[in-house]
């Protein structure tokens, strides 16, 4: 079981991936914008990131995925871009900030939870 912090804003997408994650075993923690997002990260340590990239207030999910990578205390955290914005562009520009993986929503349950896996090491 792994501890996954959900960077996501829209509520059914917060509750479709949290009961996703539990049915595969993992414990989720969740915020709804990149600024507590990172705070959350730096604090509780989990053990990988589901970032979407749209989020509210003045930070991206490309932004917050940056920080989280060039962080000496979360660089370690591997960052997986779960969003709607799925151009090569897109998935480029999130790989270039630091995301280990880039998913392009909506996921499908077999293939998040492979992607996650292979992050974790399983």
């Amino acid at each position: 079981m792994a501890r996954i912090l959900l960077i996501e804003d829209s509520p059914t997408d917060t509750a479709v991936l949290t009961q996703l994650l539990e049915r595969n075993g993992h414990q989720v923690l969740a915020s709804g914008n990149a600024e507590d997002g990172i705070d959350v990260c730096r604090r509780e340590r989990p053990d990988l990131v589901l970032m979407d990239v749209v989020l509210p207030g003045g930070m991206n999910g490309f932004q917050a995925t940056r920080a989280l990578s060039r962080d000496a205390d979360t660089k370690h955290i591997p960052v997986l871009i779960v969003s709607t914005k799925g151009m090569d562009t897109d998935k480029a520009w999130g790989l270039r900030q630091g995301a280990r993986d880039y998913i392009v929503k909506p996921p499908r349950e077999d293939e998040l939870v492979a992607r996650i896996n292979d992050l974790l090491g399983d």
